[in-house]
């Protein structure tokens, strides 16, 4: 694991470092909005597999996806007008809004469901690489599961030091504010749905 210090000083460079390890399949472990977040590019099944070890998640575990903006996520999933006006009113920022999915991503993000996850987040660095690279990227939280996620870098840390397979890189800003992970919101059928508040 390369640990990489953020600050306000240096958010220029650590973008452009972390671009080309995207671009080159690698996973990062990323400070977000809400807590410490594992990022790789959704498009590349190779990096999003790793993703799945690095985590030991279950294979039938769908995986949140952050987007740049609405345009991308209307690449993604099947938006209507009336989603659209909710998703302007809620992103960016904590809220992740499932929707029924396009055939676009691969398959291993989301188990055996017809639907998708999606979040802008509130976060200068994610933001920028969003932009930067402009292609939807992983969104779950940087946590062995089973186990919590966090804010704190110690922890976060902890988790992955042992294990065979690690987050490439690192982007090491410190403890965040405290935060619990986005809450999710179901638009995918009928009725409005809170999965988790």
């Amino acid at each position: 694991m390369r640990i990489l210090k953020v600050d306000k000083k240096n958010l220029r460079k650590v973008v452009r470092i972390t671009e080309k390890s995207i671009k080159k399949g690698e996973v990062i472990l990323c400070p977000t909005d809400t807590v410490y977040g594992i990022l790789a590019d959704a498009t590349n099944k190779k990096a999003v597999e790793r993703v799945f070890q690095i985590k030991k998640r279950s294979r039938g575990k769908p995986t949140p996806i952050f987007v740049k903006d609405i345009k991308m996520a209307k690449k993604l999933a099947f938006v209507d007008k009336k989603q659209e006006k909710f998703l302007k009113i809620v992103w960016p920022g904590k809220v992740t809004v499932v929707l029924k999915r396009r055939d676009v991503l691969p398959k291993i993000l989301f188990g055996r469901t017809k639907t998708i996850g999606l979040r802008i987040p509130d976060y200068k660095l994610v933001n920028n690489l969003l932009l930067k690279l402009n292609r939807p990227l992983t969104g779950t939280s940087a946590n062995v599961s089973g186990k919590p996620a966090s804010t704190k870098i110690k922890e976060v840390l902890r988790q992955f030091e042992k294990e065979k397979i690690k987050p490439d890189l690192v982007l090491d800003a410190g403890n965040l504010k405290p935060s619990s992970p986005s809450k999710v919101i179901d638009l995918s059928g009928r009725k409005i749905k809170i999965l988790r508040r």
